[in-house]
């Protein structure tokens, strides 16, 4: 025996065959089998995301009015459903944005779900005569508040070597910007406030990064609000960020001494052997797992410490960093 059924129970079903399949090997007449199937079939509906339910016709007659009055150019991608609707955008320096809009039955009474690619949270003030066109101008009107933000983070992309993220969204507010060899910076940047100070975190041998943190530190009066942000961290650290023209990134990014590689599980190197004739880069998890396995290693607290592989210096390793 086999089950014939309409395309939209099929989707709901799919993933629970083999379970159908042992029912209806395992169910001793008709009528028990469709018990179990009923059973089946709940738990299937509860686990089913985006079941298109029917929406009344006001609905769509009201969305497709919105749309009309917002423009077609402005729409990206439309759902068969009429729920998801994504929306583009481009700001005034020229960068493309998209807005997902996922609607409920209820629209225009409640609010469509609005899903940016921002580094804040984007919250749409929402009244039940409003439309999409109000949603638009609210996402236009909160891409000229980031463009102070978005124009300091494609500074930093474009003159400096970016170590992570590899391909930053939107939305990421951190650069670990190359420095030299095994020595970088990793700058937290404050969105609301792009032109401040941001959060500053060294990675690399004790002596290289010593100096680096002295300079920041001694130099921290002389930034100014009114400078670039790349521009100020030049000035505060008093260094020329590695260039693009004249440097490569394969320059920076140099593969891990242990497991021979750069990426592990989407992370690069960060630790360095603070040895200046090493300077041999790790990735965290291998140079704990590494200290661990040494017979000669000691441990205080979530603290380890052990020989360098490279040069045999003693170095440390927290647990979690």
């Amino acid at each position: 025996s086999r089950i014939e059924c309409s395309w939209h129970l099929k989707k709901i079903l799919h993933g629970y065959r083999h379970i159908l399949k042992q029912r209806l090997h395992s169910c001793p007449d008709l009528v028990s089998f469709m018990v179990e199937l009923k059973t089946v079939l709940e738990i299937a509906l509860k686990n089913t995301r985006d079941l298109h339910i029917p929406r009344p016709p006001e609905y769509y007659s009201c969305l497709v009015r919105d749309l009309e009055i917002l423009g077609w150019n402005k729409v990206a991608h439309v759902d068969t459903g009429l729920t998801t609707i994504k929306l583009k955008a481009e700001d005034s320096c020229g960068r493309q944005h998209l807005i997902t809009l996922k609607l409920s039955a209820k629209y225009p009474a409640e609010p469509p779900e609005c899903l940016v690619d921002f580094p804040v949270p984007f919250a749409v003030s929402w009244m039940p005569q409003n439309s999409l066109m109000d949603i638009y101008n609210q996402f236009l009107a909160a891409l000229e508040s980031l463009k102070e933000f978005w124009d300091a983070m494609d500074e930093i992309d474009g003159k400096t070597w970016v170590l992570e993220p590899e391909n930053p969204t939107r939305s990421a507010t951190a650069r670990r910007i190359a420095l030299g060899n095994n020595v970088s910076v990793n700058v937290e940047v404050d969105p609301r406030h792009p032109n401040m100070l941001p959060e500053c975190y060294f990675l690399g041998a004790d002596h290289v990064v010593n100096p680096l943190r002295i300079k920041l530190n001694s130099n921290m009066h002389l930034w100014e609000p009114e400078t670039s942000l790349l521009q100020n961290l030049k000035d505060l650290l008093e260094i020329d960020f590695p260039s693009r023209a004249v440097l490569e990134k394969t320059d920076f990014a140099k593969d891990c001494g242990i497991c021979y590689a750069y990426r592990l599980a989407g992370a690069a190197p960060d630790q360095v052997c603070d040895d200046p004739r090493c300077g041999q880069p790790f990735h965290h998890a291998c140079l704990y797992e590494w200290l661990q396995g040494l017979p000669s290693s000691r441990q205080s607290f979530n603290v380890i410490f052990g020989e360098c592989p490279y040069c045999n210096k003693v170095r440390k390793s927290n647990e979690s960093e």
